[in-house]
């Protein structure tokens, strides 16, 4: 699929492009998708101590994804999917969070209880689709960022 552009955002994203062989965003026209993202430190990929800061961290790294493949955040996002390994526990925290980041629009949201994510740290992962017309139009034009096979550091 090389067509596509993908997109590793420095730090946690360029580890897991890197060691698992994923990517945190790719393109697809219009939209972008978003790979699961935890609460962890973008820097260190360490996962943050209290559930509360958690979510919240996992949402703000959605939106950094995001912006990083050229969109312009959660303004963007029609489609949400939380994993929690606490749905009780982490419901609440997420809405709070919908109200923060998408004061404007409510997106669709489907919410699933797993026993266990990819980090045994991890609570909370977080994956979305947004819609980004202006983002996918210069893409095409070349201006998009972009790297060898459309990887982006």
């Amino acid at each position: 699929m090389s067509n596509l552009r993908s997109y590793a955002y420095p730090g946690a994203g360029e580890f897991a492009r890197d060691t698992m062989h994923y990517s945190q965003a790719i393109r697809v026209g219009d939209n972008i998708f978003i790979s699961g993202q935890g609460g962890w430190d973008r820097s260190t990929i360490e996962i943050r101590p209290e559930l509360t800061d958690e979510v919240d961290q996992a949402f703000d790294n959605v939106d950094h994804a995001l912006k990083h493949a050229g969109g312009k955040g959660w303004q963007q996002v029609y489609r949400v999917i939380t994993y929690s390994t606490d749905t009780r526990a982490t419901h609440d925290r997420i809405i709070d969070n919908f109200r923060r980041w998408m004061p404007h629009h409510q997106p669709t949201w489907t919410e699933i209880g797993v026993r266990e994510l990819g980090l045994d740290t991890m609570h909370i992962e977080i994956e979305v689709q947004a819609y980004d017309v202006e983002g996918a139009k210069e893409a095409e034009k070349g201006k998009g960022e972009g790297g060898v096979n459309g990887v982006v550091g």
